[in-house]
């Protein structure tokens, strides 16, 4: 709802006007580093799944299906952590998530079952990134931001790539140095860490400090707090499912899911393992993708202020697809000129699918669009929960992962068709 702003508010825009860059700005870099710093929960699962086989004689697929119950959370929270966020604000949402998952990845060290992996990795810091999921970073592209949309996308998107750069080889040292219990604490002092950060200086609405968005002709009130998020987000939900552009977008996101968090985050380091390459090497080349990441999605968010986006992810999935089906024959002891260049090709592409599903969400959804990009998130994690679980059980059964790159590599194909088939007219969902 656009307010016509009181004497106060126009003054002070103009005062932090001449003063340098617009608030939004800060409040982006603010997320993004928050991003970085809750990174380190997304970076350990891979690196896992051979010291708790090892510690604790757990199957592949047992551990595999913790990570997956992480995942699916991850997603399933996200449409409602969007509506939350607009019931109780973006600072008190992420300030409690963040204590989830210090709480969650602590609880692990004094774990001896498998059911309490389950319910510390799988459930409580499943929930918690769940609330810190991709929502959170299209709740503040939408709330301070009109123009550069796209670019502001990709920049935060590619927060969650900076951070596994930083912790992934930190991590993987630890956990080859002294433990996975060490690791398990760096996680949860990591995630504590931010907390402070982000309850001093990030703020949930440009009228918060009496500013329009940027890019906006109109100062807009905040506006009042909506209850019955829960309600909201299914309701949401039940209106975008009944278009035929949702079903299109979750459909290509879970592919996208399994065929990146569920597959290479989970289970690459593990099959180069078994291909002898030490686990440190195998993870500081899944660092490196992280670097590629940042570069791929920034860029892809650039394009996607430029160009048609199903016309981009059709392209993003097809090439993703043509990678995964050579890596197999790209696996040997050590790091070798053609695994770099499958790192460097699919780093481009690993999450540069998300400014366009962002922007088609937005499209298509309006004001209902992060909620609703948080249920197409769902899909994503989703269809990476059943790739993470069904990854270790191909390999407890086959002793090998080929077959799981395979198939991944073909969904990549079918989630290319179904991009190109989104239609490019609005679709309007009548509200409730």
């Amino acid at each position: 709802m656009t307010t016509t702003p009181t004497q106060d508010f126009p003054d002070t825009r103009a005062r932090r006007g001449r003063r340098g860059p617009h608030r939004a700005w800060a409040v982006a870099a603010v997320t993004f580093v928050t991003i970085i710093g809750a990174a380190a929960f997304a970076s350990l699962p891979g690196l896992l799944i051979e010291p708790l086989h090892q510690d604790f004689g757990w199957s592949r697929g047992t551990i595999g299906f913790a990570v997956s119950v992480n995942l699916a959370l991850y997603g399933v929270t996200a449409p409602f952590a969007a509506a939350l966020m607009d019931r109780f604000g973006i600072r008190k949402v992420v300030a409690v998530a963040l204590s989830v998952i210090a709480a969650g990845s602590l609880l692990t060290v004094w774990m001896t079952a498998a059911w309490q992996l389950v319910m510390y990795w799988g459930v409580l810091v499943g929930l918690g990134s769940g609330s810190m999921a991709l929502a959170f970073a299209a709740t503040v592209t939408n709330r301070w931001f009109v123009a550069r949309r796209g670019l502001v996308t990709g920049i935060l998107t590619a927060a969650g790539a900076s951070g596994q750069l930083v912790f992934l080889p930190l991590l993987s040292w630890i956990v080859e140095r002294h433990g996975w219990e060490p690791a398990a604490v760096t996680v949860s002092l990591s995630a504590l860490a931010v907390v402070p950060f982000v309850w001093l200086l990030l703020r949930d609405h440009p009228a918060d400090v009496g500013v329009k968005a940027y890019g906006a002709q109109e100062f807009v009130a905040k506006p009042a707090p909506v209850t019955g998020a829960a309600r909201r987000a299914v309701r949401v939900l039940f209106r975008a499912a009944r278009t035929g552009p949702f079903w299109l977008l979750a459909g290509s996101f879970a592919i996208c899911g399994a065929s990146t968090n569920g597959l290479v985050k989970t289970h690459f380091v593990p099959a180069a393992h078994d291909h002898h390459m030490p686990v440190q090497a195998a993870a500081s080349l899944l660092a490196v993708i992280g670097v590629f990441d940042v570069v791929g999605t920034i860029a892809s968010g650039w394009f996607t202020d430029r160009f048609e986006a199903r016309r981009l992810l059709a392209v993003y999935y097809a090439l993703r697809g043509i990678s995964l089906l050579f890596l197999p024959i790209l696996l040997f002891p050590t790091v070798h000129p053609p695994m770099i260049l499958f790192i460097v090709f699919y780093g481009l592409d690993w999450v540069a699918t998300v400014p366009p599903t962002i922007a088609l969400c937005r499209e298509h959804y309006g004001e209902d669009s992060a909620i609703v990009f948080g249920w197409v998130l769902a899909s994503h994690q989703v269809g990476a929960a059943v790739v993470a679980f069904l990854g270790g059980v191909v390999r407890d059964v086959t002793g090998s992962y080929d077959l799981i790159w395979y198939a991944s590599g073909a969904l990549c194909a079918v989630a290319a068709l179904m991009s190109l088939v989104i239609r490019r007219e609005r679709v309007v969902v009548a509200a409730a």
